[in-house]
């Protein structure tokens, strides 16, 4: 172990060298030493060192995976990248008829009212079955003179209102049959036709018909016998407002008011 020599005018000591104390007046801050401490340094060499690794990633270490939706391009960027867009419209579409489609639907009434009128069909086709048995049975229960016959040979060869009325009365309580024509039954313009048949009167068997076969006159003059005619049915007048008439279906030759002011009078003979 080498010894060392104090230079000369040094006194060598083993202490520790005595610094001067600092006095500290009252009032006076105080500052602390500064302590350099290593844990410091050695944080900054660490994040020197991670700074330097990252930077030396590739590339591809950040880009995204084809599954990550949250990089992927909107409608909006690609129309942007895509630039700008014209469309040229030939001047001829502006005269263009737009037609509308052949598709179309049934309105409900329309629907309701074919209803209506296939139920009113099948009535009126079970009413003439029903007419037709009827009158199949009607021409079974008579066996008298028919219209035609009392043509060729009448009951009343003078004829006379007063007389026509009469003979028309006695079939009161004959029933109403569609298309009678016979005591048997009789429908309204069948009843005109028989009667009048009596006193070799020929007559269509029609409502209008008959009404085309006289002279119209006024009510004020009209008496028994007299034709009231009305649209689609007709019967004798009775007076006094009244008619005798083969009203309708369940119902029978019988006397009853005129009951609409739509009617006129027909003379017949004259």
């Amino acid at each position: 172990m080498l010894a060392v020599r104090p230079e000369p005018g040094v006194v060598a000591s083993t202490h520790a060298e005595i610094r001067p104390r600092t006095v500290v007046r009252p009032g006076t801050p105080v500052k602390k030493p500064v302590r350099r401490n290593s844990v410091g340094s050695v944080v900054m060499m660490t994040l020197a060192t991670g700074l330097v690794a990252t930077m030396a990633l590739p590339a591809y270490a950040f880009a995204p995976s084809e599954t990550e939706g949250s990089f992927s391009a909107t409608a909006t960027t690609e129309q942007t990248k895509a630039g700008a867009q014209q469309v040229d419209v030939d001047a001829a579409a502006a005269t263009v008829t737009v037609a509308q489609d052949g598709f179309s639907s049934t309105p409900q009434e329309v629907l309701d009212a074919a209803a209506a009128a296939a139920a009113a069909a099948e009535a009126a086709e079970a009413a003439r079955v029903a007419a037709a048995a009827s009158m199949t049975s009607y021409a079974a229960s008579y066996s008298g003179p028919s219209a035609a016959e009392f043509l060729a040979a009448p009951a009343y060869p003078t004829f006379d209102l007063g007389s026509v009325y009469s003979v028309a009365s006695q079939y009161q309580g004959v029933p109403y049959v569609y298309g009678g024509a016979t005591p048997a039954g009789f429908d309204c313009s069948g009843f005109v036709m028989y009667v009048y048949a009596q006193f070799g009167i020929s007559l269509p068997h029609s409502s209008t018909g008959q009404g085309a076969a006289g002279t119209r006159i006024s009510e004020a003059d009209a008496q028994p016998g007299d034709l009231v005619i009305m649209d689609g049915h007709d019967g004798f007048y009775a007076g006094n407002g009244n008619i005798l008439h083969a009203p309708y279906e369940g119902a029978a030759v019988r006397v009853q008011p005129i009951w609409t002011s739509d009617y006129y009078i027909v003379r017949l003979g004259i």
